[in-house]
């Protein structure tokens, strides 16, 4: 996934573990506040939401259950009801152990399909007809793939079948297929004296301080790459960090900018107090491909399942 903070994962690990925000919160020793204020940023961060409500008994959306999933923090065959584990565990020396069953999941063909996280959000809903409609197909999600040469070396070994990733156009070692592309856009605090600007020149841009994810995140590599690759320079850096919640704040407080796509670009755009810069000359764009396994493994189901993305 898109390096969100370890604190953000950690307290969505909690949450499913407990089911509860106000369980949560206190098992982490935090507020119920700041609980929330973490999933609302790893949820802004993702692209689509983990939870249908967190008042009361939280319970998963679906694709924050596949995410769990892809986190490993459920088996994809556990029941719906995936809170009530410790009320429903027989106490010791109680029924006698049952043969194990088979795994569900062991039953049906195995689809591993690699995306980034805002990208699977994107076609969370396609997958659930395709797996609704081919019930001997069970897709497994990896969500730790966001560049070309992760994608190359996930497929070369095996490890998935099917992997999305973002690209500056194909590959020569990993032949693909486009799919669509985000925009880059800058945004900025409503206070920010470029956000009072008819017109933001790459001049304007070069002495423009920055707020940037960390170097390592894939997200901050490929737009540094393609600003690169157009001749588009930055100011420096005034911060990196992978926590969303720290940039939207620092950008509210109308110091310095932040590059986004995707997403994460739309929902920064809606928020109260933040504004995308009118750009004198457009930032490039970041294009999402699509890539098979070239051995063939997996045969006509990882076919009709990667074309049924593309309808």
């Amino acid at each position: 996934m898109a390096s969100p903070s370890l604190r953000q994962l950690d307290i969505f690990a909690q949450m499913v573990a407990s089911g509860s925000i106000a369980l949560c919160a206190r098992d982490l020793g935090v507020s119920v506040d700041q609980v929330a204020r973490d999933l609302a940023s790893l949820e802004l961060r993702l692209g689509y939401r983990l939870f249908d409500d967190l008042s009361g008994k939280a319970r998963l959306t679906p694709a924050g259950r596949k995410t769990a999933e892809a986190m490993t923090l459920l088996s994809a065959d556990d029941p719906e009801s995936w809170s009530q584990g410790k009320a429903q565990e027989t106490d010791a020396g109680g029924a006698a152990e049952q043969p194990p069953r088979p795994n569900a999941q062991e039953q049906r063909q195995s689809i591993v399909l690699a995306a980034p996280a805002p990208v699977f959000g994107r076609f969370q809903e396609a997958l659930a007809a395709f797996e609704a409609a081919n019930e001997d197909v069970a897709i497994t999600l990896d969500l730790t793939i966001h560049l070309a040469d992760e994608a190359a070396a996930a497929l070369d070994a095996g490890r998935v079948d099917i992997a999305y990733f973002y690209a500056l156009g194909e590959a020569a070692h990993l032949p693909s297929r486009y799919g669509w592309s985000e925009q880059i856009n800058l945004y900025a605090g409503k206070d920010h004296p470029l956000a009072r600007r008819d017109s933001v020149s790459p001049d304007d841009l070069a002495i423009t301080p920055m707020l940037m994810m960390e170097p390592p995140n894939p997200l901050r590599r490929i737009i540094d790459t393609a600003l690169a690759r157009e001749g588009i320079r930055t100011g420096d850096p005034v911060l990196e960090t992978d926590n969303m919640f720290d940039i939207m704040t620092i950008l509210r407080e109308g110091a310095g900018c932040f590059a986004a796509f995707g997403p994460l670009a739309r929902d920064l755009g809606r928020l109260g107090g933040i504004g995308r810069l009118a750009l004198e000359r457009p930032l490039p764009a970041v294009e999402v491909r699509q890539a098979r396994r070239a051995d063939g493994q997996g045969g006509s189901a990882v076919d009709a399942l990667a074309e049924f993305l593309f309808l």
